[in-house]
């Protein structure tokens, strides 16, 4: 891919944790991007009973995830649209404000799998180049198996290469495989309410913001059970 492709990588990050930043650093690197922008979703249409923390908090958080990183940084677009925060949709409102410039959205291979039930998920491709980072031991088998049932409609041809496809206009569907963190979110939110250590899980500049947050933060997630 080429060197003025921007990756875009989208998610609640509710909270952002090192598993996100890691990965993001891997799919760079390997494909080249000239840079990454992390995309918080204001109002995310597929987490309606999860305590999500305020959009402000979580940008802020995003921001001190990734401060230190070199070529990436935080955009926030979404806190400007109304309705929920649909992926293609932000593609496209992207596509509109920066004509000429070819972006890439970066997901895992368990959001690639849920494309079906996402608003014009198995169209993404015909707004941006995609790649997909292995997650949760789901790798390059899961991957070439989801995109060859669903090929047709996400418009995608074999390339000779089961880690890349073609894909509409010109642009291609890569694999990408990464180090294995077994980190999540919701992982680190139940420590968090239990008053276990976080650390290592999220950046230290991201630990000590929530830490300073505890009070707005558990009126979502909760109380701190104190040991």
């Amino acid at each position: 891919m080429g060197q003025s492709l921007i990756g875009i990588f989208g998610g609640t990050f509710n909270p952002v944790h090192v598993g996100h930043v890691r990965a993001a650093i891997e799919v760079a690197e390997a494909l080249g991007l000239a840079a990454v922008e992390f995309v918080p979703a204001a109002r995310p249409p597929h987490k309606s009973g999860e305590p999500v923390l305020d959009f402000e908090l979580r940008l802020a958080l995003c921001r001190l995830a990734v401060e230190e990183v070199p070529g990436f940084s935080v955009n926030s677009m979404e806190a400007d649209r109304p309705g929920p925060s649909y992926t293609c949709d932000t593609l496209a409102a992207l596509g509109r404000e920066r004509p000429g410039q070819e972006f890439c959205f970066v997901m895992g291979m368990a959001d690639l799998c849920n494309l079906p039930a996402w608003k014009n998920g198995l169209g993404l491709g015909r707004l941006a180049h995609l790649a997909v980072h292995s997650r949760d031991g789901l790798g390059l088998d899961a991957f070439t198996a989801f995109v060859a049932a669903n090929s047709r409609e996400m418009e995608a041809s074999p390339t000779g290469d089961p880690a890349c496809w073609d894909l509409p206009a010109g642009r291609r569907l890569s694999f990408v495989p990464i180090a294995r963190l077994d980190v999540s979110a919701s992982d680190v939110r139940e420590r968090w309410r239990h008053g276990r250590r976080i650390h290592g899980l999220v950046p230290d500049a991201v630990r000590r913001e929530l830490e300073n947050r505890d009070d707005a933060i558990a009126a979502l997630w909760g109380r701190r059970i104190r040991t």
